[in-house]
């Protein structure tokens, strides 16, 4: 399918990638096959919204709350992510795609904190796109991070407005989402981009995350454009 003339497209998108367990469930299948078929469907998630000329797509990988799933689960996860960042970062730089985390490192095994910063390094000067991981990433988390780091660098109470909170955020070099996308039919923010998306626009889809593909996000995209952002105005 030729992409669709659709005008605006948002620069910025976030996905809230959720449904792989239902997927794998309604298939008689192990979550973790599930999980797997999500991440197989990244590439074409990543391309289908560069092909639109989407600036910057941050999706969301690993929450700071799935620690609290089953050992198995999480270290079946982290062994996907793994394989997943060290198979994507070439594919990524040759398609012209800069990478950047999201959240906090320090949680991950030495070997996943290394594929990342590799693939962030091997990724820096490229400018079609920028794909924002996050992985351990939580909004509320991430709002005390910023909160301590003012605190250690002795900025005045009265120096801190929006403008030094947002510097201090993990999305500092972003721009805010205009678009956030759930799928799997869940409507909540599940503690994500909670400063960032103050005025976004929300769009939930039924579709599970392995199932998405070009036609969701062009009904996406589409919603978006209808959209009349006024930003608190009239």
């Amino acid at each position: 399918m030729a992409e669709a003339n659709i005008s605006p497209i948002p620069n910025h998108v976030a996905v809230i990638m959720d449904g792989n367990g239902r997927w794998a469930k309604q298939r008689k299948l192990p979550r973790l096959a599930g999980h797997h078929a999500g991440t197989e469907n990244i590439r074409n998630v990543i391309r289908c919204f560069a092909e639109y000329e989407v600036k910057y797509l941050t999706l969301f990988a690993f929450s700071t709350e799935n620690w609290n799933r089953p050992q198995d689960e999480i270290q079946g996860l982290m062994g996907i992510l793994e394989d997943v960042v060290d198979r994507e970062a070439q594919e990524l730089h040759n398609e012209g795609v800069r990478l950047i985390h999201l959240g906090r490192l320090e949680r991950f095994s030495q070997e996943l904190q290394r594929k990342i910063e590799y693939a962030i390094e091997l990724t820096k000067d490229n400018t079609r796109m920028t794909l924002s991981l996050a992985a351990d990433y939580g909004g509320r988390g991430e709002i005390v991070d910023a909160v301590k780091r003012i605190v250690s660098d002795g900025i005045p109470p009265e120096n801190i407005d929006e403008a030094i909170l947002s510097s201090y955020l993990y999305t500092t070099s972003l721009p805010n989402p205009d678009l956030i996308i759930r799928t799997g039919n869940e409507m909540r923010t599940s503690n994500f981009l909670l400063w960032q998306a103050a005025y976004s626009e929300y769009y939930f889809t039924a579709t599970l995350w392995p199932d998405f593909g070009r036609e969701d996000i062009e009904r996406a995209l589409i919603a978006y454009s209808q959209r009349e952002r006024r930003f608190g105005g009239i």
